[in-house]
């Protein structure tokens, strides 16, 4: 359904004194994704999770220069391909609650994506009705305004806007952030459906535990590339093949607890060799020297020279 190969994405920023800077904020970022498949893709702050949804959205500022191959349903997927198809065949799940219209009621905002995305007036009604359902909205939350519904239901509010585009390809963008776990678990089980009815689902999100719970794959991005491409299973299996991928998973409470020392590289002074070298504990001359690609090893994918079968 979506391939994407070495996306590459900088910004043109002017300094003091007008000199003009190139950020390198994704560097050679591949990824793919099935229909009936959710990929997740975790990563810490400034990894370029989020720049990757704006990318296929087609909503990177002006200052953005984009290269690489992205195609959907086998052709590319170019700036007016992206106005095409957005909110209609690729839908976002936005990442805040806020992202609703607080001057109007929620149904009529769900009613209107449906509508933007082809459907009558009558069927969008009628579609929201069915979708709210689903979800076990009340038949008043409809009438109801942003501030009148829980955090639980605004977040199936957006879930809907989602469902009712009828899209083929449906990015959440960390979805669960401050929610109770009952209602982030909901929430994500939601995410699970839509994948079981065909669509293809991209979650976004900084917690591995919860990308667990329902992917398939799991994409770990590290420095604006991705590091590796794992299936769920090979998280608790500890079948991981990224020196990073590995740190991540200790670091988690129930696991060791133990901190990745160091920090993320700045896109103004990205390393020569691998993104992750200063941190790595299997670090090794040929690591600086350039970056490794990122290649197939045991039914996954790995951005490490070390790495082994």
């Amino acid at each position: 359904m979506l391939s994407i190969s070495q996306l590459a994405i900088r910004f043109t920023q002017y300094d003091r004194g007008l000199r003009r800077k190139q950020l390198q904020v994704i560097t050679d970022l591949s990824l793919s994704v099935e229909a009936g498949e959710v990929v997740a893709v975790v990563g810490s702050s400034g990894s370029g999770k989020s720049l990757l949804a704006h990318a296929l959205l087609g909503i990177l500022p002006d200052n953005a220069q984009q290269q690489g191959q992205v195609s959907f349903l086998g052709e590319p997927l170019t700036p007016e391909r992206c106005r095409q198809l957005r909110g209609k065949a690729i839908a976002l799940i936005p990442q805040s609650i806020s992202s609703l219209d607080p001057l109007m009621q929620v149904g009529h905002q769900v009613q209107r994506v449906a509508q933007l995305a082809g459907a009558s007036q009558a069927e969008a009604r009628t579609t929201v009705g069915r979708t709210f359902a689903r979800y076990d909205l009340p038949k008043s939350t409809g009438d109801r305004y942003p501030f009148q519904v829980s955090g639980g239901m605004a977040r199936r509010v957006l879930v809907s806007t989602a469902v009712v585009t009828q899209a083929q390809l449906v990015i959440a963008d960390e979805p669960t952030p401050g929610l109770h776990p009952d209602v982030a678990k909901e929430t994500l089980q939601h995410l699970r459906e839509l994948a079981q009815g065909g669509r293809g689902v991209i979650l976004i999100t900084h917690d591995i535990e919860a990308a667990l719970q329902i992917a398939d794959r799991v994409a770990v991005f590290y420095a604006g590339t991705t590091v590796e491409i794992a299936a769920a299973a090979d998280f608790p299996a500890g079948n991981l093949r990224h020196p990073y991928s590995q740190a991540l998973w200790r670091a988690l409470p129930q696991n060791e607890f133990i901190p990745v020392p160091g920090s993320q590289p700045s896109p103004e002074a990205l390393p020569r060799g691998c993104l992750f070298g200063d941190r790595c504990p299997q670090v090794s001359e040929v690591c600086q020297m350039e970056r490794p690609p990122l290649r197939p090893l045991n039914q996954g994918w790995v951005r490490c020279v070390h790495a082994e079968g």
